[in-house]
């Protein structure tokens, strides 16, 4: 395990908040296997980011940190008590187990936690079950393919598309929105460049899922629930610092709504 873990302190602060905006529980892991100074960093900055969007949207975010022991914070129950809205961010890789995966893991997997993958795997089932308005990013939207049966592509072949080769890690890449899907409604439109840098994505759609956003190559970018109220996965990082901040805000903005309706 890394000596290398994100301060929750800043996290823990609630000034300025509005006081009557929903309670939205933010699942991250502060630490996972292996974690650098440079993911430390990242993960540090982009949880700050998301922590700022919801705010700004008027929702109260609540750290919940899917690393924090055998049972964080409590459970998935704990988790989710008072939640009106959830959000899964980004991490580490879904450890392989969880989605029956064939063959050895690739040679660059990396953070593997099945702990938090199953604590995780939880949440979102549980959420869905309460039918709670939920944004899953990057890993989030892979553990949300995972949790209803879906499976995972664990290292992506032709991969220059969709992350950078470590400077930078993170690159603009055009993705394709489904017509009449929810994210096309948030953004507006069906084309749209986001910031990307993964090198595992969604397989085998769940079948309680559909995809909703398609790389040029074919490769899922994002997906929703069939059946639930409002549950949205995004393969890329509307946090990332470099993303469009107009679309960072709609999509933040639109898990608040609907939380806070």
């Amino acid at each position: 395990m890394t000596d290398f873990r994100v301060d929750p302190t800043p996290f823990l602060d609630h000034a300025g908040e509005e006081p009557d905006g929903p309670i939205i529980p933010m699942v991250v892991s502060l630490t996972f296997p292996g974690m650098d100074r440079a993911a430390h960093a990242l993960q540090d900055e982009f949880t700050r980011i998301a922590f700022s969007a919801v705010r700004a949207a008027g929702g109260r975010p609540r750290l919940v940190d899917s690393a924090a022991g055998p049972e964080p914070l409590g459970g998935v129950a704990a988790a989710l008590d008072g939640a009106r809205g959830v959000i899964m961010l980004g991490g580490g890789d879904v450890d392989g187990a969880c989605y029956d995966r064939q063959g050895p893991p690739p040679e660059n997997e990396y953070g593997v936690d099945r702990r938090a993958d199953e604590f995780c795997i939880g949440v979102i089932r549980e959420a869905v079950a309460r039918d709670l308005p939920t944004l899953a990013i990057c890993r989030g939207s892979q553990l949300l393919n995972v949790a209803f049966g879906g499976t995972l592509i664990p290292d992506i072949a032709a991969w220059e598309t969709h992350r950078g080769d470590g400077d930078p890690l993170f690159i603009d890449e055009e993705v394709v929105l489904e017509p009449g899907s929810r994210i096309a409604a948030v953004l507006g439109r069906e084309h749209v460049v986001v910031r990307n840098g993964h090198h595992q994505a969604v397989g085998e759609v769940a079948p309680a899922l559909r995809a909703t956003a398609r790389a040029r190559d074919g490769i899922v970018e994002g997906t929703e629930h069939r059946e639930a109220g409002w549950v949205v996965g995004v393969q890329w990082h509307p946090e990332e610092p470099q993303a469009d901040a107009r679309d960072r805000a709609r999509i933040f903005a639109a898990l608040v709504s609907r939380a806070a309706g």
